[in-house]
C-alpha cells in the first residue's frame, strides 16, 4: 500500500499565483454584469446612512499615484461601511471648468480666436467628457466601486443651475460685491487667482533703495531732506502715490556724506550696513514720530506726481527702512491704507502683465523686464542709492508655476468677513482625526482675506450679473434664479449665446435703463466656487444622498481648496458645515521621500502597477502607509508589498485546502466541544477581529495591515497551521480532533475574507468563490463578522503556553545546530520546573504536548537533569525514541514490523485500517 494515498492532503482550486493583472478585469466584469454595487447599496436601504462625498478630481490628464491613494482610501471606507450595514452609496464626481482645459485645447491646436465663445466652450466640454471617461476607466480598474454610470459633473446643467442658485442666495445676503482692488494676478494664466491657488517658490529679484525728495515739508522736516524706501519690485514704481510710515515709530533725519536722509530710527544700523555708510560718520540731526510726518509731501522720483507721506500700522521694522513705498494698485496693505487718504489706484498693466499707455515710456514692456528700465531711470535721475539682487520666497501660480503679481482690476468678491465667525464656529463643531487638521483649516479661515470669485476666462459658469445703461449692477435672487432656470434647461452656453435682455425675466425693467437696454458680465466664476457648491448640487439634489455628508477626505492641499470653499458656501447659505468629519492624506513621494518628476526618472503611476502587479497590490500598498503624512512608493516598496500579499494569499490557500471536505451544516463542532487549542485560536481570532473592526472605524489602515501580518505569521503560520498538519493530514477524516480544527479554520477563512474585502477587493472575491458552502454570490454582499468578546482567561493561559513554546523552539534550534536532531519530529522534549516558573504544574493542563511542540515525544518531569534553563522552565532535547513512522513521520517505539501495516505507528495503523 502507498501510504501517501491515505493522507488527507489539502485540495483546492484556489491557485498559488495571483495572476492579478489578468484575473482582476474578469472579476470586475462579473461585478458589472451582476450589478454587485447596486445590490450592495440596495440591501442596506432603510438602514442608517453613511455618506462620503467625493471631492471632484480635475478632468484632465492621466491618473497619478495621488489619485490612486485618494480613491482607494475612499473605496476602503465606503465598502467597509456597506459591510457594516450602512446605506453608503458612493457618487464619484469630476471638476471640469477652468484654465487647464483651455490650455490643453490650445496645445492640441484649437484656434480659439477663430471661433465663437460658444463653439470654443463646446470644444472644452467635449474634451472634459473624454477625459472623464478615461479617468473613470482607470478608477474602476483600481477596484473602486460606485455609481460610475451616474457621476456628478460640474458642467452638467443641473449642477450649474444649483451653483447659480447658491450664488444668488449669497448675493441676496449681501455677501457678493464688486470692487477694484489689487488681487493675485497670474500673467501666465491671464487671470486673477484666489489665495488657494498660490504657492511660494524662490525667485531672484532686484533689491533697490530709492531716495524721494521732500516737496512740501509742511514745516516738519527740512526742505532738502530725502525719504529712503526699499523695494524688490522696481516695476511698481510708476504706480507709487505715497510713502507710508508707522504713526508710533520714531524716525530720524540723518546727516550722511552731506545729505539728509529720513529712515526708521530702529533700522539705522541695518540700513547703514546695506548702503555701506560709515557708521561713525552718521549724525542724527532730528527725530520725529511717524504721526508727525503725516501729510508731508515727497516728490515721485521720475513722474510729476506728489508722493504723500501717510500713516499705516502695517509698517514693520523687520526689514527695509521703516519708510514703505506705497502703490495701491499692486499691494493689499497699500490698497487698504491708501483708501483712508482717498489716493488713486494706479495699475498700468494689461492681462498679460505688459505695461499700458498709462505707464508712459514703459508702455509695451513685460513687468519683469521693466525692472531694469525703471532702475536705470532711477539711477539717471539720481534717486537710486543702491542696487543688488536677492533670492527670496515669492508667490507663484500653482498651475503654471510662474510668478504672480498684485494687480488692481475690477473683480467680484465673496465676503469672508461677514461669515468668518460662523465658519470658525462650524469648524469647532466638525470632527477631525488629528488636531492639526482642525488647526490648519481654522487658521486659514481666520487669516483669509476676501474671496476673489471672478475669473477672466470663458470656460466656466458665468457670473449671472447684469448692468443697466447707467452702469448700475443688477444682481438679485429674481434675476439669478431666472438665469439658473435657463441654464438648467439649455446649459450655461445660453449665457454666451443670448443677448442680456433675453436672459432677464420677461418684462424686466430698471430705472437705470430707460431704453430697456442691458449688458451682461463677461467674467466666469472661480472653479473653487464650482466644486465648493457640490454640497448643494449633489448632496442636496441627489435623493440617495444626505446633507451634510458624514465625511470629506482629500489631499492635504484641499484645506486651502475644496474643504475651504465648501464650508464657506455652505455656512454662508445654510449656516452649517457640509461635512461632519474632515480627513486628509499626504502626497505620494518616491522611495527616498523626493517629489516624483520625469526628469528624475522616479515616477510610478497607477497604470504601471495595475499592469505589472495588479490593483490589489496598489490597494495593499495604500493600507500599508501612514497616509496622514506624505507617503513613499518605489519598486522596492512594491516588491515588499507583493511579498506580504503572497504570504496572505498562500496562508488562505492552505486553509482553503484543508476545509475542502468540511461542511458546516454537518461537520461543525459546537464551541464547548472544541479542543482547547482550537478554542484558543478562535478566541485569538476574536481579539483580532475586534481590533481590525476598531481600526476600520478609526480609519487606521496601517494598523490593519500590521495586524493581518501579525496574525497570519505568528498565530497561524508559525503555530496553528504548522501544528495542525499532523492532525489535518494524518487523522481520520471525521475524527473529532480534525473536525474541531476544521470548524475553527472554516470560520477564520470566511471571516478573514470579509475583513480583507474592503482592501483586497479582487482577491477576497476570488477566495470567496473557492470557499465551500457559502451562500452569498459575492463577499461584497456579506456583512462584517460580529464582535464576540474573547475568553480572556483562556487566552491568557494559552499566551503563557506560547511563551513557553518559544523557549522550547529555542532549545530545538540549539539541538539542531549541535546535530542532536534534524527536523523537529526527530526530537523528544523533556521539560520541568525551575526557580522562575513551575512548568511541571502548568503543563498538566495541556494534552498532546508533542503535537503542540511539533515533536514526536514530550515528557514533563519535576526536575530536568542536564537541562538548559529558560524563563519558562528547564528544557533538554534528546533524539526521539523508537523508529520513524512511514506515514506520519513521527517517531514511535511501537512501529509495526509484521503484517499488513509494516512501518506504521499505532495511530496510523488504526487510521489506515479504517479506510
Amino acid at each position: 500500500m502507498n501510504y501517501k494515498d491515505t493522507l488527507l492532503m489539502p485540495k483546492t482550486d484556489f491557485p498559488m499565483r495571483g495572476g492579478l493583472p489578468n484575473k482582476e478585469p474578469k472579476i470586475q466584469q462579473a461585478w458589472d454584469e451582476n450589478n454587485i454595487y447596486q445590490k450592495s447599496v440596495k440591501q442596506n436601504e432603510g438602514q442608517p446612512a453613511y455618506i462620503l462625498h467625493d471631492g471632484p478630481p480635475y478632468a484632465n490628464g492621466n491618473l497619478h499615484m495621488g489619485h490612486a491613494l485618494n480613491k482607494i482610501l475612499k473605496d476602503i471606507i465606503t465598502r467597509y461601511k456597506t459591510m457594516r450595514g450602512y446605506y453608503a452609496p458612493y457618487i464619484p464626481g469630476w471638476d471640469t471648468h477652468g484654465l487647464p482645459i483651455e490650455q490643453a485645447l490650445t496645445k492640441k491646436g484649437v484656434k480659439r480666436k477663430e471661433m465663437s465663445v460658444s463653439e470654443f466652450r463646446e470644444k472644452c466640454k467635449e474634451f472634459a467628457l473624454e477625459q472623464i471617461e478615461l479617468q473613470k476607466k482607470d478608477f474602476k480598474r483600481l477596484g473602486v466601486s460606485g455609481d460610475f454610470d451616474n457621476p456628478y459633473i460640474t458642467l452638467k446643467p443641473e449642477y450649474e443651475a444649483a451653483q447659480l442658485r447658491l450664488f444668488g442666495e449669497m448675493a441676496d445676503k449681501g455677501l457678493i460685491y464688486k470692487g477694484k482692488k489689487p488681487v493675485y494676478w497670474s500673467p501666465s494664466s491671464e487671470s486673477s487667482l484666489a489665495e488657494a491657488e498660490i504657492e511660494y517658490h524662490d525667485k531672484r529679484s532686484p533689491s533697490i533703495y530709492v531716495a524721494f525728495d521732500v516737496r512740501d515739508s509742511k514745516g516738519v522736516v527740512d526742505e532738502d531732506a530725502q525719504f529712503i524706501i526699499w523695494t524688490t519690485t522696481p516695476w511698481t514704481m510708476p504706480s507709487n502715490v505715497a510713502i507710508t510710515v508707522h504713526p508710533d515709530l520714531t524716525y530720524g533725519q540723518y546727516l550722511v556724506d552731506g545729505k539728509k536722509y529720513i529712515i526708521g530710527k530702529d533700522l539705522v544700523d541695518d540700513v547703514a550696513e546695506a548702503l555701506d555708510w560709515d557708521k561713525e560718520a552718521i549724525v542724527l540731526d532730528k527725530e520725529y514720530k511717524g504721526s508727525e510726518l503725516e501729510y508731508v509731501e515727497a516728490q515721485h522720483p521720475f513722474i510729476d506726481r506728489v508722493s504723500l507721506v501717510i500713516n499705516g500700522t502695517h509698517v514693520t521694522t523687520d526689514a527695509g527702512t521703516g519708510v514703505v513705498h506705497t502703490a495701491p494698485g499692486h499691494g493689499e496693505d497699500d490698497y487698504v491704507v491708501a483708501q483712508k487718504y482717498d489716493l488713486p489706484v494706479i495699475s498700468p498693466l494689461d492681462d498679460k502683465g505688459v505695461f499700458t499707455e498709462e505707464a508712459g515710456q514703459f508702455e509695451g514692456m513685460f513687468y519683469d523686464k521693466a525692472n531694469k528700465a525703471v532702475t536705470d531711470l532711477l539711477d539717471e535721475k539720481g534717486a537710486l542709492i543702491k542696487l543688488e539682487f536677492i533670492t527670496h520666497s515669492y508667490p507663484h501660480d500653482w498651475r503654471t508655476k510662474k510668478p504672480v503679481i498684485f494687480r488692481a482690476t475690477p473683480q467680484w468678491f465673496a465676503s469672508i468677513d461677514k461669515v468668518r465667525q460662523d465658519i470658525l464656529d462650524a469648524i469647532d463643531e466638525t470632527k477631525f482625526k488629528v488636531d492639526w487638521g482642525k488647526t490648519r483649516i481654522y487658521n486659514m479661515i481666520r487669516d483669509r482675506g476676501e474671496w476673489v470669485i471672478s475669473r477672466q476666462r470663458v470656460w466656466g459658469v458665468p457670473l449671472p450679473v447684469f448692468y443697466a445703461e447707467n452702469g448700475d449692477v443688477i444682481l438679485s435672487q429674481e434675476t439669478v434664479n431666472h438665469v439658473a432656470d435657463l441654464v438648467e434647461e439649455h446649459g450655461s452656453n445660453v449665457w454666451f449665446e443670448r443677448e442680456a435682455k433675453d436672459l432677464l425675466p420677461e418684462g424686466f425693467t430698471h430705472p437705470g435703463s430707460p431704453n430697456g437696454e442691458f449688458t451682461k458680465e463677461t467674467d466666469i466664476m472661480d472653479v473653487w466656487f464650482d466644486s465648493g457648491s457640490s454640497h448643494r448640487g449633489v448632496l442636496e439634489e441627489r435623493p440617495e444622498l444626505e446633507y451634510p455628508a458624514d465625511l470629506y477626505i482629500e489631499g492635504s492641499d484641499q484645506y486651502r481648496g475644496w474643504f475651504n470653499s465648501s464650508i464657506t458656501t455652505s455656512v454662508a447659505t445654510r449656516g452649517i458645515s457640509p461635512y461632519k468629519m474632515l480627513l486628509s492624506h499626504g502626497f505620494v513621494m518616491d522611495g527616498e521621500g523626493k517629489k516624483m518628476s520625469k526628469s528624475l526618472g522616479n515616477v510610478i503611476v497607477p497604470d504601471q502597477i495595475v499592469k505589472q502587479k495588479g490593483a490589489d497590490i496598489a490597494r495593499l500598498w495604500v493600507s500599508s502607509v501612514d497616509y496622514l503624512a506624505d507617503v513613499r512608493i518605489s519598486d522596492e516598496i512594491l516588491k515588499q508589498t507583493s511579498d506580504v500579499y503572497r504570504k496572505i494569499r498562500n496562508t488562505i490557500r492552505f486553509m482553503l485546502g484543508n476545509v475542502a471536505d468540511y461542511n458546516p451544516e454537518t461537520d461543525q463542532i459546537a464551541e464547548a466541544d472544541l479542543l482547547e487549542v482550537d478554542r484558543y485560536i478562535l478566541n485569538r481570532f476574536r481579539e483580532f477581529t475586534k481590533t481590525v473592526l476598531d481600526k476600520y472605524d478609526n480609519f487606521d489602515y496601517l494598523n490593519i495591515y500590521q495586524e493581518v501580518q501579525n496574525f497570519i505569521n505568528v498565530e497561524l503560520s508559525n503555530f496553528y497551521l504548522d501544528y495542525g498538519k499532523d492532525i489535518l493530514y494524518i487523522e481520520k477524516r471525521d475524527a473529532h480532533k480534525r473536525r474541531s480544527m476544521q470548524t475553527v479554520l472554516y470560520q477564520i477563512v470566511v471571516d478573514m475574507t470579509k475583513l480583507l474585502a474592503p482592501i483586497l477587493v479582487h482577491t477576497s472575491e476570488e477566495i470567496w468563490s473557492h470557499i465551500p458552502h457559502v451562500e452569498e454570490e459575492s463577499v461584497h454582499l456579506t456583512y462584517m463578522p460580529e464582535v464576540v468578546e474573547p475568553d480572556e482567561a483562556l487566552v491568557e493561559k494559552w499566551n503563557t503556553f506560547m511563551h513557553l513554546r518559544d523557549d522550547v523552539n529555542r532549545a530545538l534550534e540549539i539541538a539542531r545546530n549541535e546535530k542532536v536532531i534534524g527536523k523537529s519530529l526527530e526530537a523528544k522534549v523533556i521539560i520541568g520546573s525551575n526557580d522562575q516558573f513551575n512548568a511541571t504544574e502548568f503543563l498538566q493542563q495541556f494534552d498532546d504536548l508533542h503535537q503542540l511542540f511539533i515533536t514526536s515525544q514530550a515528557e514533563v518531569v519535576d526536575h530536568v537533569e542536564d537541562g538548559q534553563g529558560y524563563q519558562y522552565g528547564d528544557i533538554r532535547i534528546e533524539h526521539a525514541e523508537g523508529e520513524k513512522c512511514d506515514r506520519c513521520w513521527n517517531y514511535s517505539t511501537e512501529i509495526g514490523n509484521v503484517g499488513e501495516y509494516t512501518g506504521l505507528c499505532p495511530r496510523c495503523q488504526e487510521v489506515v485500517a479504517s479506510l
